[in-house]
């Protein structure tokens, strides 16, 4: 009878559900609903199931998936319960995260992105799971990666690649791009990542999200598929700096099973949420990290530059800095290389592992993608230089020393560059800018900011890098720009669902006539796979030798003649034409708002060409 009447309470809440949209939505926002009596945790988790279902292996097929969670309903329903129980857990009950899949999960296989690993289950979750578990959070999905976590754009031999929610034909930064592409497209409420060396960064750069590469030893990595511990640290990527806090206080703290967050013991534990209020802009001082801002193309630089000008207007002080053989101690520090192909194979062992057991097994039988191939097999031919690796972590006490001097003698509250150096690279070819090693390498926190969209759409971000265990007043720093400035935007390409489903694309098929000009078209604007599509053929009173047929933008929102050719639709001696376009925002947009225009040139029309507009 009790569950009988859960279920009949489910459906009496179906209509409130309806009104609840998931997209963008905070975790606060969701929490209020939840606790109201709005819409239920089980409703909740359909309707992110509904958009992944609509969104990522069709539609836009953004890939950033591996695996649902087969339990996620059930658990969803189990925390209902304990909700109408009077019994809630705290601000993540029944909120539902995707997981990068080199965490841990003991309930569902743990890959690495690779079909070596495909059906590998751990006997342990890895502890920040158990964290969120424990707070009531509802593990939804495992996200792609690059794999093994040993890049930055994505792609592996289980999934695929993965793409940018905001340009489709671009990469969504790595190696945590599956989290952030899903995070970003709304597929839950936040996503964990980790970060070897930009791997949280990088794609939230790409994303239009906020993430933390946190101060190592903050939480634990403990349980997270290694690509070398002493770098590795894991955390979450969010849509807002107040969903970040909420999943860093969950998920922090010291871990028997991870050394290095002994550097927890006796500390009190800090609060990001409480802490989220505390910067004050007169007084801040951020250092302008000079050999990294010039060397960045001006996508980059120009948005960081004017985020930095802002920061002043409002009271901060900003001075330009250098790090004395910052390229040559970054150099020296790494331990990729040293520790991979130790780590991998202490975790298969750890885990128990039956089938893999070591890279070898991987090398040896091909079982990788071919955009890792030279990484892992150089890491499997690889020997143990054992003073090397201790010239390296010695290397890296150097390193932090530098920067740590850097910030004390400015007195800065962060150093500021880009997280990466050129925007977005296109699928196939390869990511260029990488400026993740000044934080991996030195153990210090920093946090990616959005800057928001550029002209062309993408997603621009500036890095801050703070002081040991000052990961707070990072967060804090990136929350006042947030509020003051909301940079965050959704991608176009995943549109709230209409009734569960991806929105239609919209079809029209306008004739174009005029004088001998006789022409049938048929167009297609597709929001969610951003293509506008076109199909051209003459009618049955077309008697006029078409020259071109073209479509103009015009900005001043009436009819001009001085506006360029956007797209040309049929050129000279084609009896029709059929193709399609990527839209940019500016297109899309103008689509939209009707200043979009057919422009024909034609035998006995006028040179400068035939108007008529394209309305939806």
């Amino acid at each position: 009878m009790r569950l009988r009447g859960f279920f009949l309470s489910l459906l009496l809440s179906s209509a409130c559900f309806a009104q609840v949209e998931v997209a963008e939505t905070s975790i606060s926002q969701l929490q209020q609903a939840l606790e109201q009596g709005e819409i239920t945790s089980v409703q909740l988790v359909q309707r992110y199931l509904d958009r992944i279902a609509a969104y990522d292996k069709q539609g836009p097929t953004l890939n950033s998936i591996v695996r649902v969670n087969p339990f996620a309903l059930e658990d969803a329903a189990r925390l209902d319960r304990e909700r109408a129980a009077g019994e809630t857990r705290g601000a993540l009950h029944g909120i539902p995260v995707v997981v990068k899949d080199n965490y841990n999960t003991d309930f569902m296989p743990t890959t690495g992105g690779s079909v070596a690993l495909a059906s590998f289950v751990p006997n342990s979750n890895a502890t920040q799971v158990d964290k969120l578990l424990a707070a009531g959070a509802i593990v939804l999905a495992k996200t792609n990666l690059h794999e093994y976590a040993y890049g930055i754009t994505t792609i592996g031999s289980l999934v695929g690649q993965t793409r940018n929610p905001y340009d489709l034909r671009r990469v969504p930064g790595g190696s945590s791009g599956g989290t952030a592409a899903a995070v970003a497209a709304s597929f839950a409420a936040i996503g964990m990542g980790s970060d070897t060396c930009g791997s949280i960064r990088i794609p939230s750069a790409f994303n239009n999200l906020v993430g933390l590469r946190p101060s190592k030893g903050l939480s634990s990595i403990h349980g997270i598929m290694p690509l070398s511990h002493t770098q590795d640290v894991g955390g979450p990527l969010a849509r807002s700096t107040e969903d970040l806090a909420l999943l860093l206080d969950a998920t922090i703290g010291q871990d028997t099973a991870d050394n290095a967050t002994e550097v927890l013991a006796g500390e009190q534990l800090p609060s990001f949420v409480a802490a989220l209020n505390g910067i004050e802009f007169s007084g801040l001082r951020l250092g302008r990290l000079d050999s990294y801002m010039d060397s960045a193309s001006s996508g980059v630089r120009n948005p960081i530059d004017e985020a930095l000008d802002w920061f002043a207007e409002q009271g901060a002080e900003i001075v330009s800095v250098d790090i004395a053989e910052l390229g040559s101690l970054i150099a020296a520090s790494g331990v990729i290389a040293h520790e991979f192909k130790p780590d991998l194979n202490q975790y298969l062992a750890l885990f128990l592992s039956d089938e893999i057991t070591n890279l070898n097994d991987i090398v040896d039988q091909g079982l990788y993608h071919e955009a890792v191939a030279g990484v892992l097999r150089r890491s499997q031919a690889s020997v143990s230089n054992p003073q090397a690796y201790q010239d390296a972590i010695a290397a890296r006490e150097t390193l932090r020393t530098a920067i740590q001097s850097t910030l004390e003698e400015n007195a800065l509250n962060a150093i500021v560059y880009p997280p990466i150096a050129e925007l977005q690279a296109m699928i196939g070819d390869s990511q260029p800018g990488n400026n993740c090693s000044i934080s991996a390498n030195s153990g210090l926190p920093s946090i990616a900011i959005p800057l928001g969209l550029n002209e062309a759409g993408l997603p621009v971000a500036m890095e801050l890098l703070g002081n040991f265990m000052h990961d707070t007043q990072l967060v804090a720093i990136a929350h006042a720009w947030e509020q003051s400035r909301a940079p965050r935007q959704a991608p176009s390409t995943t549109p709230a669902l209409i009734a569960g489903r991806a929105p239609d694309p919209q079809v029209l098929t306008p004739a174009i006539r005029q004088g001998r000009v006789d022409l049938q078209s048929e167009i297609t604007f597709d929001p969610v796979s951003n293509l506008f599509g076109w199909s051209l053929e003459s009618g049955a009173q077309h008697q006029a030798d078409v020259y071109a047929v073209t479509l103009m933008l015009d900005d001043e929102e009436t009819f001009g003649l001085n506006d360029p050719v956007i797209v040309t639709l049929m050129g000279p001696q084609q009896e029709s034409a059929q193709g399609e376009y990527f839209m940019s925002p500016a297109f899309r947009e103008g689509i939209l708002e009707g200043r979009v225009y057919f422009k024909v040139f034609a035998e006995g029309l006028p040179a400068a060409g035939y108007t008529q507009a394209l309305q939806l």
